[in-house]
């Protein structure tokens, strides 16, 4: 068995670069996310309902083409901040 000896701080950015390169992999790091994956965040699964808040305002998206509509990711997540409630 080989023991690998590192110092504090070259074991905490090898811990970082393995965290970016799993987020990476994984694509939690997308900005703009579909319909279905959109609907799962916000809990919901009616279609009309991710139209509504489209409609209002509420959430950003883009239409880079007439049937394709993309959700901001950070929209959707100040959404879910601005509408939670505090805990006793």
């Amino acid at each position: 068995m080989e023991v690998i000896c590192l110092q504090e701080e070259a074991f905490y950015a090898l811990v970082d670069k393995v965290i970016e390169y799993a987020q990476a992999k994984n694509g939690d790091d997308r900005k703009w996310i579909d319909g279905a994956e959109a609907m799962s965040l916000l809990n919901i699964t009616s279609k009309s309902t991710l139209q509504k808040l489209r409609d209002e305002g509420r959430v950003r998206y883009s239409q880079p083409q007439k049937k394709v509509i993309l959700y901001d990711r950070d929209s959707i997540n100040d959404y879910l901040e601005r509408n939670a409630k505090d805990i006793f």
